[in-house]
């Protein structure tokens, strides 16, 4: 197993996530098979009850951090929450084993129990074969969390160190990600912060192989020739991560820099793989500098102060809009916005909002938690199904689409959800039996879950592709009333999927309306860029007139069809594998 590491340092929010991404890809176009890991030093045990403007929308099936979100997305592989690493699992693991008495009493220190925990950690996940591929993974690209200095990250520190020497050379090889910035007043780029970085990170037991250094524009020679200098760094392994037009040319940046090159001569593969074969991404990249025609779509929130809240939902609906040949324009509409109360009182960001909802092509209500700015979204919801504009509602949006049917069109005003209102008289929502209603955190229905398709004849069904079902990732607390499905049915809304049991709502549909979907699954986190998510597909065609010719053609190749991997491409084979050794 070859180990690459990458980390940080003088500031974050470099890119280190794209950066390891893309690293993956290069390595994954070489024809070795790929995994990831990511090192989060915070306290908590999983992401799940963070608030998305701390560390931006977690993946809620697996409550881990966004940056997994990038590796499935890049690489276009299955993850589970074992690949997201935190302090707080670590140190409950230890003591759990503390408790059951594993250490004979020993007393337990950071060195040796933590960093040994950590590296045990590290290899197991490693190992486990991606996408259910029997082959083995060939390399693992580990992205460790924040910047080099941090308190936090110290045990990682150490025992990433550890574990180097334990791999031995050849099998190990850290990407260091930095800035070089250029100061206005000199127009020159410096090189002193990296110097330090470096300096820092040496001085803590980690020497880097590869700078990826990251700069408005391309570094100058001599820029790379002082940092080589001073950074004890081959000038061929000082690679410039420059701003582009779009995070599609990263993985195109590293190869024209042959940074694939440097890695594999760390990990003494030079010669075992071939070149990488990139040639959907540079036309995908293209493409997308290239898109002029914009399709709008007004994103009501309640964290649209922060884009990376919803970065799975963006991601989705860039994919799906790359699929139909628009340039993306989202238009962040605070639901709080849309009430009457922001009206009395924030007149100016109440006019926003609205003048922001009636421009769209069409509106996507994502999933969220709490009562502030719900009015607004049932608001949106009654704005789209009146005025025939496409909608999309995902988890508490599908939530918040029957809530709105019952008030609007079965005339029931107190009707809610009892997470909103647990008096309310119709209760549209309740709280799932097997749901835990005190702990917060891992007490949801979670993962991938089937939803079998009850109408063989609606948009849905015809956007995956004609199938009897499909598996999709969830993470909810609360489902759509069974006891009120029969009214809501008898008035026109129709409930087109369900679970197992017929009684868990899944999707539902407007079939008098152009295109007016809810569904309680998260359909965001399998959309890939040359696969984009049936449904957000079909709100993308929707908004910009070419639904109908989807719905007669659709593609074969959508995320979510059938299986949970139905449609996935195939990984290349291991070169060490023993069928590709015959």
């Amino acid at each position: 197993m070859k180990y690459v590491l990458v980390t940080g340092g003088v500031v974050s929010g470099l890119g280190k996530g794209v950066t390891a991404s893309s690293i993956g890809v290069v390595l994954k176009a070489c024809g070795l098979r790929v995994t990831s890991v990511k090192i989060d030093p915070y306290l908590n045990t999983d992401a799940g009850t963070m608030s998305p403007f701390e560390h931006g929308r977690y993946l809620c099936w697996t409550m881990v951090d966004l940056d997994l979100g990038n590796y499935e997305r890049f690489l276009d592989i299955k993850l589970t929450r074992d690949n997201n690493i935190t302090t707080g699992k670590i140190y409950q693991s230890v003591i759990d084993k503390e408790r059951r008495g594993d250490y004979l009493g020993k007393t337990v220190q950071v060195v040796p129990h933590i960093t040994d925990a950590i590296q045990e950690w590290i290899e197991r996940v490693s190992m486990i074969p991606v996408d259910g591929k029997e082959d083995p993974v060939d390399v693992c690209v580990i992205e460790l969390g924040g910047t080099i200095g941090d308190i936090e990250s110290m045990p990682f520190i150490e025992a990433l160190g550890q574990f180097s020497y334990r791999v031995g050379p050849g099998n190990f090889c850290l990407v260091h990600v930095s800035l070089v910035p250029v100061l206005n007043v000199v127009g020159e780029q410096k090189t002193k912060p990296t110097q330090h970085s470096v300096r820092g990170l040496r001085g803590l037991g980690l020497t880097p192989n590869i700078l990826a250094c990251r700069s408005t524009k391309p570094l100058d020679d001599n820029v790379k020739e002082k940092l080589s200098q001073f950074c004890h760094v081959p000038v061929a392994n000082v690679i410039t991560l420059y701003d582009v037009s779009n995070i599609w040319h990263i993985p195109l940046l590293l190869r024209d820099q042959k940074a694939h090159e440097a890695i594999l001569r760390e990990l003494n593969l030079m010669g075992v793989v071939g070149e990488p074969m990139l040639d959907e991404w540079t036309e995908r990249a293209k493409i997308c500098d290239t898109l002029l025609e914009p399709v709008r779509i007004a994103m009501v929130g309640k964290y649209t102060g922060l884009s990376d809240s919803y970065i799975s939902v963006l991601k989705a609906l860039l994919h799906a809009s790359i699929y139909c040949r628009r340039k993306l324009v989202v238009e962040w509409v605070p639901s709080a916005d849309l009430e009457d109360t922001t009206a009395m009182e924030l007149p100016d960001a109440h006019e926003t909002a609205w003048n922001a909802l009636r421009g769209a092509d069409g509106i996507l209500v994502p999933g969220g938690f709490g009562d502030r700015g719900v009015l607004g979204k049932i608001l949106a919801a009654k704005y789209a199904r009146e005025n025939n504009i496409p909608f999309l509602g995902i988890c508490l949006g599908m939530q918040i689409a029957v809530i709105e049917y019952a008030r609007s069109v079965l005339g029931l005003k107190d009707a809610n959800s009892t997470e909103f209102d647990p008096n309310t008289k119709n209760p549209c929502v309740i709280p799932m039996p097997e749901g835990s209603k005190t702990i917060m955190g891992g007490t949801m229905r979670l993962g991938s879950r089937r939803t079998y398709f009850q109408d063989g004849g609606c948009k849905s069904v015809k956007l995956y592709g004609n199938v009897g079902h499909v598996d999709e990732r969830h993470r909810h607390r609360y489902e759509v009333n069974p006891d009120m499905i029969t009214k809501l049915e008898s008035a026109g809304l129709s409930f087109v999927g369900k679970d197992e049991t017929g009684r868990r709502m899944e999707v539902l549909e407007l079939p008098t309306h152009p295109y007016f979907i809810g569904a309680q699954f998260h359909p965001e986190f399998r959309s890939r860029p040359g696969r984009p998510s049936a449904l957000f597909l079909g709100l993308i065609a929707a908004s910009c007139g070419q639904l109908d010719g989807l719905l007669r053609d659709p593609p074969r190749h959508l995320h979510g069809m059938a299986t949970a991997n139905r449609g996935t491409q195939s990984a290349p084979r291991s070169p060490f594998s023993t069928a590709a050794s015959t």
